[in-house]
C-alpha cells in the first residue's frame, strides 16, 4: 500500500487502538491480542493502530514490540490495515519506524519525542528524519511536547512525500483551523483527543470528519453507532449517547491521571477480553469504578 492509499483510507471511517494484552506478570500475551484483534477486525474500523497510545507504546520493550506488530499485522492481513505506534527519541523512533515496515505494517503514527522539550525546528527535523527512513505513509501526532504549527507542517509536507496525515491531540481550535486552512487535502486530519467522540461533531465542522476511538475496544457496535450517526448528523442519536454513556464515562476516566488507557482495559475485561492489568506507572481502575463501569456498558446493550 502507497502512502498516498493509505491516505484515502485513513480520510474516512473509524479508527481505534486495541490495546495490548499483557498476561498476570505483566508479559505480553500474544493469544489474547489476537483474538482481540479477531473480534475488533469485522466491526467495520477503517484502520487499526498497533502499540499506539492506548496500546500503552510507552511501556513496551524494544524485544516484545516487533511482535506485537507483526502479530497485529498477520492476524488482520486481508481484513482491515495496521498502523505501527513509533516515538521516542529520534534514532529510536527511526528502529522501530525500519522495523513496523519491514513486518508488514501500511503506516506509521509517530508519537512524541516525550520529556525534552525543543525547539519548532528540533520537532520537525524530528519528523522528517523518520519519515525519510522509510517508504510508507507517516502520520504525525501533535500532542505534547510535539506542537508543530501550520507554516513548519506545510514545509515538512513538501520536503516528505509519505508525510500523508495529522492526528491532533491538542484541542488548539486557532491551531486546528490554521493547519486545516493551510494544508488544505494535502493530508488527511484525524481527531486524537482522549474520548475523541465527545469532540467529533465540533472537529467534523472543522473539516475533520475521523477520530480515533478508544471505547471501540469494548463496545465496538455502539462506537460504530455512534459515529455513523457523526456522519449523518443524527444530532438526537448523538446527544443521547453522550448523555447516557460519555459523559458518565468521563467521569470515571477523569478521576485518576493515566486513567484513558486503564479504562479502557478495565471495559475490554468487562466485555469478555481481558488484557490484562496495565504496566506501571499506571495504575488499574479500583473495584467500585470498575463496577461503575460495568454498569454503564450494560445499559448499551450487546455488542
Amino acid at each position: 500500500m502507497n502512502p498516498q492509499e493509505l491516505k484515502a483510507i485513513l480520510s474516512s471511517g473509524l479508527l481505534s487502538f486495541p490495546v495490548t494484552d499483557f498476561d498476570q506478570q505483566g508479559n505480553f500475551h500474544r493469544a489474547g491480542y489476537i483474538k482481540r484483534l479477531e473480534w475488533l477486525a469485522p466491526y467495520g474500523a477503517t484502520a487499526l493502530f498497533a502499540a499506539g497510545g492506548t496500546g500503552e507504546f510507552f511501556s513496551l520493550t524494544p524485544q516484545e514490540y516487533p511482535e506485537i506488530i507483526k502479530t497485529a499485522v498477520d492476524t488482520c492481513a486481508g481484513q482491515v490495515p495496521i498502523l505501527a505506534g513509533v516515538g521516542g527519541p529520534t534514532r529510536v523512533a527511526i528502529q522501530m519506524a525500519q522495523e513496523a515496515e519491514r513486518l508488514g505494517a501500511k503506516g506509521l503514527l509517530l508519537l512524541p519525542h516525550y520529556l525534552t522539550e525543543a525547539s519548532q525546528e528540533g520537532v520537525a527535523k524530528h519528523v522528517e528524519e523518520v519519515c525519510k527512513s522509510v517508504d510508507i505513509g507517516v502520520v504525525v501526532y501533535n500532542r505534547n511536547v510535539c506542537r508543530l504549527t501550520a507554516p513548519l507542517l506545510e514545509q515538512l509536507a513538501e520536503r516528505c512525500p509519505n508525510l500523508i496525515g495529522y492526528k491532533d491531540g491538542l484541542g488548539d481550535i486557532e491551531l486546528m483551523v490554521s493547519i486545516r486552512r493551510r494544508l488544505g487535502d494535502r493530508l488527511s486530519y484525524l481527531g486524537g483527543l482522549p474520548t475523541a467522540e465527545v469532540y467529533a461533531a465540533a472537529y467534523k465542522a472543522l473539516g475533520v470528519p475521523v477520530y480515533s476511538s478508544a471505547v471501540f475496544n469494548f463496545i465496538p457496535k455502539t462506537a460504530m453507532d455512534f459515529y455513523n450517526a457523526i456522519s449523518r448528523d443524527d444530532h438526537e442519536t448523538i446527544g443521547k449517547l453522550i448523555d447516557d454513556f460519555f459523559l458518565p464515562y468521563l467521569d470515571i476516566r477523569n478521576r485518576c491521571k493515566g486513567y484513558a488507557v486503564s479504562i479502557v482495559k478495565a471495559g475490554a475485561k468487562i466485555a469478555g477480553f481481558d488484557a490484562g492489568p496495565v504496566r506501571a506507572p499506571l495504575t488499574d481502575l479500583s473495584r467500585d469504578e470498575y463496577e461503575a463501569l460495568a454498569a454503564l456498558m450494560a445499559k448499551q446493550g450487546a455488542q
